[in-house]
């Protein structure tokens, strides 16, 4: 399966997320993307630097982070995954060893259920040495 087909069949057409990206691990580059959801390169570079953070209280979490272009509070941030939620919108990111999933859901989805669709992904992609 493409890359692409990843976001459009695997993300947005389970009907919980409405946009999402996948990027290299590094952040460094797009391997693919809904239309009009552009992350830009510094707000993937905080993601990154969170995934790394190991503080008490990572900066991720008192500061908050940035996803297109829009500000997000941080209710999860571990080594693996990063939670935003904006209003009843949100975020769910996930790491993997060799890519990071970005996802959007909007007020309609609930958290729990936009958060399993990525995390599923982000198991699979696990599983088969991504």
């Amino acid at each position: 399966m493409s890359w692409q087909a990843y976001v459009d069949t695997s993300l947005v057409a389970t009907g919980n997320i409405d946009k999402a990206a996948i990027f290299n691990s590094e952040g460094t580059s797009v391997w693919a993307s809904s239309k009009g959801f552009t992350v830009a390169p510094t707000e993937i570079q905080a993601v990154v630097a969170s995934f790394a953070d190991n503080s008490e209280v990572k900066k991720v979490q008192s500061e908050g982070f940035h996803i297109a272009g829009e500000k997000f509070f941080t209710i999860k941030s571990d080594d693996r995954s990063l939670y935003g939620k904006k209003g009843k919108e949100g975020v769910v990111v996930v790491k993997t060893q060799q890519a990071i999933l970005v996802a959007h859901y909007p007020e309609s989805v609930q958290p729990g259920s936009a958060a399993t669709t990525v995390e599923q992904l982000g198991d699979y992609l696990i599983s088969v040495g991504y």
